[in-house]
């Protein structure tokens, strides 16, 4: 019997510790009150449990060192922590993009089933605990164990699965990386990913709130990771923030732009993707025709919410208040342009309090990709956001979680 401490009581940390538990004592450390704090509030509080795309449209999702995932993937995949979930108690749904979830829609019964599970399998938990540091021999070459409160615990293997430093309200404050540093690990440089983007625009503040869907964004940079030329165009919604634009659209071009020095960037808008250019000036005409005597923003109010039509009037560089009937060829032609491109300057990401992963981490290339050992370190493993190991929204960040945890867990309890 093998004695091993799981530092990290999130995502990767349970199945971790849920894994190694088999025939060893396990002690899992959460310096929060509770167990999974960030789980709790991934997917709105829905918990967006995996995604159960096929292994290689999976892997379209994953953005940085997919290679790497592979091995954990395939010993433990989106469908073994599907049906492991399951056979643990939780019912489970998948909904559209392949996205599952918790049937009750409540990420809370993903962490009882957890918490139970650790139960079931006498996995020792200390809450309220703080590890400070790993303890090794005089060499560096083997883990020990931790200090944590202040008191040394010794162990055969220590698995650090403390995750990034998003959301650090949840207890995310890089513990994790100084641990592989500390230990002579290399750590790549950290970004905020899956967040929306600062704009330099004023105007944004004022549609705050405003929320867009089934429109397109294109961008042109070669900073853009995974895309062809650096040309990326996708469908989807957006939202507008007091500092910028944010939503599902944005949170995944900020994964690909994560890791960009170069900024400002330029993104183009087309709020009406479905309807070409020709059939969307048309249809100005006739609003034109048919409020001839009104002014511009109310003859075309059916195109956009006002503050923001109000926007791409002025983007255009009409006037508001001139009438729909006096709109020459040339000044429609320069709104419907705008309603089909309209330009945003992008100066930045926001940061970790609105970012759900954090993109760099610990070397993947110092850890072994089938066991999540330190190849510095014997009895040292590394899980989950720690890795530089990043990927889009839709479940496969938690499921980097639960391959790369399990495969941890397995090993370090072999």
């Amino acid at each position: 019997m093998k004695k091993i401490i799981v530092i990290g009581g999130g995502a990767a940390g349970m199945m971790a510790a849920i894994h190694a538990s088999i025939g060893n004592e396990v002690i899992l450390i959460e310096k929060n009150e509770k167990l999974g704090k960030k789980l709790y509030i991934t997917g709105k509080g829905r918990c967006n449990i995996t995604n159960a795309a096929q292994r290689s449209d999976f892997f379209e999702g994953i953005v940085h060192n997919k290679k790497f995932l592979y091995s954990s993937f395939d010993r433990f995949s989106n469908d073994d922590v599907c049906r492991a979930l399951e056979e643990w108690g939780l019912e489970i749904k998948t909904e559209r993009g392949d996205r599952v979830f918790p049937a009750s829609d409540k990420s809370s019964d993903v962490i009882k089933t957890l918490q139970k599970k650790l139960e079931d399998q006498n996995v020792r938990i200390m809450l309220n605990t703080c590890v400070t540091g790993l303890i090794t021999d005089e060499e560096g070459h083997v883990c020990k164990g931790v200090i944590a409160n202040g008191k040394k615990i010794y162990a055969d293997a220590v698995i650090v699965a403390t995750g990034g430093l998003s959301y650090p309200s949840t207890g995310s404050c890089g513990d994790g990386y100084r641990f592989a540093a500390e230990t002579g690990h290399v750590v790549t440089k950290l970004f905020p990913s899956l967040t929306g983007f600062v704009c330099s625009e004023e105007f944004v503040e004022g549609l705050s709130g405003i929320s867009l869907k089934n429109i397109s964004i294109s961008i042109k940079d070669d900073e853009i990771e995974g895309t062809k030329k650096g040309n990326y165009m996708r469908l989807g919604e957006v939202m507008f923030t007091h500092k910028g634009i944010s939503g599902p659209l944005m949170l995944t071009l900020s994964a690909y732009l994560a890791r960009a020095k170069n900024w400002p960037k330029k993104i183009y808008i087309d709020f009406k993707p479905a309807i070409p250019y020709e059939e969307l000036d048309k249809k100005i005409i006739r609003y034109a025709e048919e409020g001839s005597r009104q002014s511009i923003k109310n003859a075309f109010a059916k195109l956009l919410p006002v503050k923001l039509l109000e926007c791409v009037i002025r983007a255009a560089g009409l006037d508001m208040e001139m009438k729909a009937g006096e709109l020459s060829k040339k000044q429609r032609a320069a709104l419907t342009g705008t309603l089909k491109g309209m330009e945003l300057t992008l100066t930045g990401l926001c940061g970790y309090n609105e970012a759900v992963v954090t993109s760099g981490g610990v070397d993947v290339g110092m850890i072994d990709p089938k066991t999540m050992e330190s190849k510095k370190v014997k009895g040292l493993y590394f899980a989950g956001e720690v890795l530089d190991l990043d990927a889009l929204t839709g479940g496969f960040n938690l499921q980097i979680a639960w391959s790369t945890g399990a495969a941890a867990g397995i090993h370090a309890g072999e």
